[in-house]
């Protein structure tokens, strides 16, 4: 492939991607260059799907090089090793727009990598990331229905900025990170200090617009390339075999559905889906032109999809859930507080089938997190960790290191509590939220978002107001019709087009996350989706405050004990001593 670039201005600065210079045996590979910012997105993807593949195997890695910043690697080592939390979570922004806009049946395997290789510390590079990767699947023949492109959204003088320093975000009240095709919303992350529906729905037609304009530089690629995607061999399913189970479960699977418990749905669910293996066992014994367990295979694919019509129809054309709800009825609440008595504080959060214990610990300023980006240390003087054990399912998994699911989950309940946590001065402790999920059944990172304000209540921490969380949902039908759905179930997330999450106080949000199924979503539709959100939070905080309504006005007594003294400048001398000896006496 001969090299080609495009460019646009970006920010006053010369905006560029460059392929078929570096990393030419990559199936794709873009240069992307921004200011400092130097990229290399490169992906690789099987010609063939792997025998017996039955889902999408896309990976995403995003790395920051220390060099890229003019830095040797902290540790014994000196090397980069594992990705840290913060390339983990950019990793999945990247992962997240791009993965619903493969081929329906595509299961060939694709890597896709970006690797910092030059950085400005004083910019945000999620957008970039997020674009990067798109133009390297533009520079190759992998099938994708696409351009993407993301920017990140900040706030100044009033005015909305994209793609802005970092102390726009730091010293701001926003942070979106949105990604998106020219013709709708593909993705959106973020957090912000209380603001409107209508503040937040501003926000992201800003951002598509200029989505749009960052994509003309993928399309200067795609003309300049003139690329052939390649042909893809989809899956061609046994439409006779198909007919035949479909009118032997289907109205079986709708009376399973309706079962209102999920443990009982699932037996009933299982119950069905095993008489259909053994119809499809009888039906083939004596046909020798099908093989057997392959057609079996298939059909246990089948029976998926014939649940996720049952789910959607039942909601769309009946309204009615397996839960027996309404589209915009929240599940039952029950709360707790002070269940764990050594600790500094605790509750339990319970919302139909998924329940979070939150637990507070405060500790010393000894006690903070150092972190390590590329625009250099910083200290978490409050994190929250979610912790998604395999009973809170009724499953046996092995357990490990957080995945990324863990990571993810914990980081947007850390954004939507951190927005009312007091400062530093304010509250001279180190404060850590731990979210034990005890059970599941959807929604378990806004039922953490509901336990961690609880619990920092019941700690002392005179937040500034309670925080509340809920999963809202999508079932799309034809001719632009569609149901949104308040505080989505796992079944409803699972055969759902949307999971869109937001949290917030009673004043306004504090944190958002959206992830769909679909090529994308309309301004209108998240406009109704956060309106009928807002009633569910505001409802969602009456059950809290009835358990918790204001902070304790102290901190319990077997937490750390800190003061805070002023001293005036002109007596620092004595502080210090001769020599430093009054100092260091005190520190020992």
């Amino acid at each position: 492939m001969p090299k080609q670039t495009a460019s646009i201005r970006w920010n006053q600065t010369d905006l560029s991607i460059e392929t078929g210079n570096w990393a030419k045996q990559a199936h794709g590979a873009v240069v992307y260059r921004h200011g400092d910012l130097v990229l290399l997105a490169t992906v690789c993807a099987d010609k063939e799907a792997r025998e017996g593949q039955d889902f999408f195997p896309l990976t995403v890695d995003y790395r920051e090089k220390s060099y890229s910043v003019g830095k040797i690697p902290g540790g014994y080592i000196k090397r980069e090793s594992r990705p840290g939390e913060h390339e983990t979570l950019i990793s999945r922004l990247i992962d997240r727009p791009l993965r619903p806009l493969f081929p329906e049946g595509y299961f060939c395997e694709v890597q896709l990598l970006v690797t910092v290789l030059s950085a400005d510390p004083t910019k945000a590079i999620e957008g970039h990331a997020i674009t990067a990767a798109s133009a390297a699947l533009s520079a190759s023949d992998i099938p994708i229905l696409g351009p993407v492109a993301g920017v990140v959204v900040g706030r100044k003088d009033g005015q909305f900025v994209v793609d802005p320093d970092l102390t726009v975000i730091e010293e701001g009240e926003l942070e979106l990170i949105v990604a998106g095709t020219k013709d709708a919303v593909m993705m959106i992350e973020g957090a912000a200090n209380e603001v409107s529906a209508e503040y937040f729905i501003e926000a992201i037609d800003f951002a598509h617009q200029k989505i749009k304009e960052k994509l003309v530089l993928q399309e200067q690629l795609i003309a300049k390339l003139n690329l052939t995607k390649r042909e893809v061999q989809l899956r061609k399913p046994d439409e006779e075999l198909r007919a035949s189970v479909k009118e032997f479960a289907l109205e079986k699977l709708r009376v399973a559905n309706r079962a209102s418990v999920k443990q009982s749905r699932s037996e009933a669910i299982d119950a069905v889906n095993k008489e259909a293996i053994e119809f499809v066992r009888q039906k083939l014994a004596n046909d020798s032109s099908r093989d057997l367990e392959a057609s079996i295979k298939e059909i246990k694919g089948y029976l998926h999809e014939l649940e996720y019509i049952v789910v959607r129809d039942l909601i769309f054309s009946e309204g009615i859930r397996a839960d027996g709800r309404k589209t915009d009825e929240i599940r039952d609440i029950s709360t707790e507080v002070d269940v764990l008595p050594s600790v500094h504080g605790s509750a339990v959060f319970t919302r139909g089938q998924t329940q979070s214990l939150g637990v507070v610990t405060l500790g010393t300023g000894d006690d903070y997190q150092r972190v390590e980006y590329l625009s250099g240390e910083h200290q978490k003087h409050f994190m929250l960790h979610y912790n998604f054990p395999p009973f809170s399912t009724g499953e046996i998994k092995r357990i490990g290191s957080p995945g990324r699911r863990e990571i993810g989950h914990g980081n947007l309940a850390e954004r939507a509590l951190k927005a009312v946590v007091p400062s530093k001065d304010n509250f001279p402790y180190v404060i850590r939220v731990v979210s034990e999920v005890l059970e599941s059944n959807g929604s378990s990172s806004m039922a953490t978002v509901c336990s961690g304000s609880m619990a920092m209540m019941t700690a002392g921490v005179p937040i500034k107001g309670q925080v509340a969380g809920i999963a809202m949902g999508l079932i799309m039908g034809d001719n632009d019709k569609y149901v949104i759905l308040s505080d989505i179930a796992g079944l409803e997330d699972h055969f759902g087009d949307m999971d869109f999450k937001v949290a917030g106080t009673e004043n306004g949000i504090t944190a958002f996350q959206l992830d769909i199924k679909v090529a994308g979503l309309s301004v209108e539709i998240l406009r109704n989706a956060l309106a009928q959100a807002d009633r569910g939070r505001l409802h969602i905080l009456s059950k809290m405050n009835a358990g918790i309504k204001d902070p304790r006005p102290s901190v319990p007594e077997n937490a750390p004990l800190v003061l805070t003294i002023q001293i005036s400048p002109d007596r620092i001398g004595e502080l210090i001593g001769p020599g430093g000896k009054v100092i260091r006496s005190i520190i020992e």
